[in-house]
């Protein structure tokens, strides 16, 4: 393990947001605020950064940096975390950006516990590190593709949580977000493991919510539908979706996806998912516990 970036003090006066001006009216919701996400290189996790750190939070961040032989997909490089960390200190806010793997407890504790000595606290916890992979019956999914799966997906958001919450407790309460999807309220075939995952964490949640209440630390969940990031924008993926076609695109992909959710669109965007991140970690959802909110365009209920 290895820390990437050494925190630098921000300025006195932090510079502009260029691109969320029309968001000035709720800018500092997060001020003095201290939040750790996991999977920070690219995606949704860096999407939560700087959506986090636009309303004044510091950030601590981990990413694994390296490829799971069971994932068909590229994930996140040294690079990709580097301009996760550009873009947070853009905003004049502090981040602490170290390799870790959520599979693996202590490494991730360590990388919390440096983060937390270095920023001076924690309030805000984004389990957000997942993967998708090993599109099959469930009969024929493979150990190691089964397994890869819960343990990222699910063993993962339990290390976040058994990590941050004695700091959680030593700030006097805070916020636990755990990433499930549209598919942890709901089955869907070929991914019976993503399926088991994504619904386990809402059991997770629910026990942790009881568990920690009396701390005031509050623990929700956030269900997207598709989103429009690397994990869907792959060619296995699009091979999942048109099966017809022997080389299918992008947008043959997003063409298969019309119908998908309810509500007419086709996927939706990992700033969806910040918002509702930022909304379930201010202190506007100050008494909201124990709840799997639906990001989903409709497709939980179609």
């Amino acid at each position: 393990m290895w820390t990437l970036v050494v925190v630098r003090q921000r300025p006195a006066r932090a510079p502009e947001p260029t691109h969320s001006k029309e968001r000035e009216d709720v800018a500092g919701r997060l001020e003095g605020k201290v939040a750790f996400i996991t999977g920070g290189a690219k995606g949704q996790g860096r999407s939560h950064a700087v959506r986090l750190a636009q309303e004044g939070a510091d950030i601590i961040t981990v990413d694994l940096l390296e490829d799971i032989d069971s994932v068909p997909y590229k994930l996140g490089t040294k690079e990709e975390l580097e301009e996760t960390v550009r873009q947070v200190e853009s905003l004049g806010r502090r981040i602490v950006a170290t390799r870790a793997d959520v599979r693996d407890y202590e490494g991730l504790a360590e990388a919390l516990n440096d983060g937390v000595a270095q920023l001076g606290r924690l309030d805000i916890v984004s389990a957000n590190a997942g993967i998708v992979s090993g599109f099959a019956p469930a009969e024929t999914l493979d150990e190691v593709t089964w397994q890869d799966m819960l343990d990222v997906n699910l063993t993962g958001p339990w290390h976040t949580a058994k990590a941050a919450i004695p700091h959680l407790r030593a700030s006097g309460g805070g916020s636990i977000t755990i990433t499930s999807s549209v598919v942890g309220l709901k089955a869907a075939q070929n991914v019976a493991h993503y399926v088991a995952a994504k619904a386990g964490v809402v059991g997770l949640m629910r026990n942790l919510a009881l568990e920690l209440a009396k701390d005031k630390i509050r623990v929700n969940t956030i269900h997207p539908t598709t989103v429009a990031t690397d994990m869907t924008f792959n060619d296995p993926t699009y091979r999942v979706f048109r099966p017809d076609l022997e080389n299918p695109t992008k947008e043959d992909f997003i063409e298969a996806t019309h119908g998908l959710n309810p509500f007419p669109i086709n996927l939706i965007e990992a700033i969806d998912l910040s918002n509702a991140l930022l909304f379930l970690s201010s202190d506007e959802a100050r008494y909201i516990t124990g709840v799997a909110l639906p990001v989903d365009a409709g497709n939980s209920i179609g």
